[in-house]
């Protein structure tokens, strides 16, 4: 299988309660053998995005280190060049968009590693298939 971009919330339906899907849960299955890349600011977004879940009582401090613990035994390269793109090419992609540059930066990926984008977000997938990058 090719591996693929995945953006957090695709990874977030996966750990977080009542979100996931079979669909999300065929994707989970895909990134566990074939891996997946993510830009930089992934862990950021995720680990904000379950701490303001625990805040807003949806998960425990118990189930934020899980679904953390859970996120990290995955196959997920963090690009080391998300920040040298983004006052070019992610900026580029955000306005011709109408993207925030913190999506724009998971298409810019999808776009310079040539591989599909896992994303549940409508306006990046939107902007993907307008640039030609797969969906998953």
């Amino acid at each position: 299988m090719t591996p693929c971009v995945l953006d957090s919330s695709t990874a977030l339906a996966w750990v977080l309660p009542s979100e996931s899907s079979s669909e999300s849960d065929a994707l989970l299955d895909r990134v566990a053998d074939a891996g997946a890349a993510v830009p930089g600011l992934w862990a950021l977004e995720t680990a904000n995005t379950l701490l303001m879940a625990e805040r807003r009582g949806r998960i425990t401090v118990a189930e934020r280190q899980e679904a953390l613990s859970t996120l990290a035994d995955l196959p997920i390269q963090v690009d080391p060049h998300t920040a040298g793109q983004a006052w070019t090419q992610t900026l580029t992609l955000a306005a011709t968009h109408t993207l925030t540059v913190y999506d724009a930066s998971y298409l810019e990926l999808a776009i310079r590693l040539n591989l599909p984008l896992a994303s549940l977000d409508q306006a990046l997938r939107r902007a993907a298939g307008s640039c030609g990058v797969g969906l998953i």
